[in-house]
């Protein structure tokens, strides 16, 4: 990482070394001797970070510290000091400094401070852009997005939107199927129309036939009336059908008929109902191993895709997370009356870095979390829970000289697994061919290792 660096300090020696040794480390750098003549040029060349000297003649570092934090509170100073006791540290982060360092030190370590430093700045710079961005953000109906991949999904939904397509709805839990589902039925020709939506695995099998197609009186016990089915009550309307690969086998032909004949029969029932519903199906689960292992009807599948819409995990959705996350820290500190401004930029790095196996789902809950804990105008890396705070990238490495710390052949599997999913951003078609694996294997090895969904239940670092 390279960037504009002022060096301060009253001996001209010390600013030569440190120009010399940051210039070589890839930093673009300028000098001053004194702590005015410092602060007058920042009032007319932009710098990303400063590295002050504690001591100097007339005004001192830390007088300069509290200066440039008052003028510019968005510029980085690290302050270097002789004196490595508490109280001095104290008096440099009291002043405004990001960071201190203490002499004698290596230029290594100065390097990794200042790369800290630019990273700090830059992620403050995106938070108060994703403030702006959040106010002025396009996205689809209420899906907020400024990423490629999610214009791409915007495009593909705006051309089918106003048809009648059967649309299939993939993608991993908490990245928003249904959210998808009811912006295509808002801005289809049947948005006056009811929007009704059921949760296959939420239903018992039992009474997932009635649920849908409805049952005459007398159908089965406690049926003491007849009762219209979801098929029924979307006619005119769209009908969704979430974690459609949770529907019983036996089930499914019925299904089938329902779709293609444009009728339903209730159960106990002699005579066929016609209906008019599109139908918009969604589900986490891949249909096509289910489809090999005879858990769903091919001709079903085909009859349910004829447009596909893949939604990507947040993790492939970069800068996506600090919007969203920006978006519901607005939403949640407005809720709940509390004066939340916006992320830190710690905080903000924290949310970068996690993979978030729960996606957008997973985010907004950590963000009313947050603005619920949040003690000061801002949210701080201790007001994310603790699996973010601590999260570290899984890599598969095998870099001990320590028999003791070598994992068996089985967790080195389970860890690459995972990282090719995490990798190809859950599409697990693609991660099979990376693995060599047909599908099937692929999802046999997921359930033996306790991934659901292509991502760890209890994952290990």
């Amino acid at each position: 990482m390279t960037g504009r660096v002022l060096i301060v300090d009253d001996e001209r020696g010390v600013c030569e070394l440190l120009d010399a040794g940051l210039k070589k480390r890839g930093f673009r750098t300028a000098w001053r001797t004194s702590a005015a003549e410092a602060f007058e040029l920042l009032g007319v060349e932009d710098f990303d970070v400063v590295v002050t000297d504690m001591t100097m003649r007339g005004m001192s570092g830390l007088d300069l510290c509290e200066r440039i934090v008052q003028n510019r509170p968005d510029l980085p100073v690290i302050v270097i000091t002789a004196f490595g006791s508490l109280d001095t540290a104290t008096s440099a982060i009291r002043a405004g400094a990001y960071d201190f360092v203490t002499k004698p030190f290596e230029l290594d370590a100065l390097r990794l401070t200042v790369e800290r430093a630019l990273r700090h700045r830059a992620l403050r710079e995106e938070v108060r852009r994703l403030r702006r961005a959040v106010a002025d953000a396009h996205g689809y109906e209420q899906i907020l997005s400024g990423s490629p991949v999610m214009r791409s999904v915007f495009d593909l939904l705006d051309r089918i939107a106003d048809s009648d397509t059967s649309i299939l709805i993939t993608g991993e839990s908490g990245t928003g199927k249904e959210l998808v589902a009811r912006a295509l039925h808002q801005r289809s020709r049947r948005s006056e129309g009811a929007f009704v939506a059921v949760n296959c695995a939420a239903v018992p099998d039992a009474l997932l036939e009635s649920e849908l197609f409805g049952h005459a009186r007398g159908a089965f016990t406690d049926a003491k009336g007849a009762r219209s089915g979801l098929f029924a009550r979307a006619h005119g309307g769209t009908l969704f059908l979430d974690e459609i690969g949770e529907l019983p086998i036996g089930l499914q032909p019925k299904l089938l008929r329902a779709l293609q004949e444009r009728v339903v029969r209730p159960v106990g029932a002699d005579e066929e109902l016609p209906v008019d519903v599109r139908l918009i199906a969604a589900t986490n689960r891949d249909l096509e191993t289910a489809i090999e292992e005879r858990r769903f009807r091919e001709d079903l599948y085909y009859r349910i895709n004829v447009v596909h819409v893949d939604l990507p995990p947040l993790r492939s959705r970069g800068a996506d997370v600090l919007l969203l996350a920006q978006h519901f820290l607005e939403h949640f500190a407005t809720v709940k009356a509390r004066p939340i401004q916006g992320l830190s930029a710690p905080a903000a790095e924290k949310l970068m870095a996690y993979a978030w196996p729960g996606n957008v789902r997973e985010l907004q809950n950590c963000i009313e979390r947050a603005v619920a804990l949040a003690r000061y105008d801002h949210i701080t890396v201790d007001d994310l829970p603790e699996k973010i705070r601590t999260y570290r990238r899984s890599h598969v490495l095998v870099s001990s000289d320590d028999p003791t710390e070598l994992v068996p052949m089985e967790e080195v599997e389970r860890r690459y697994i995972l990282r090719v999913l995490e990798v190809v951003g859950g599409n697990k078609s693609q991660a099979a061919q990376i693995l060599g694996f047909d599908r099937a294997t692929l999802y046999r090895k997921l359930e033996r290792y306790g991934m659901r969904g292509g991502r760890s239940i209890d994952p290990k670092p």
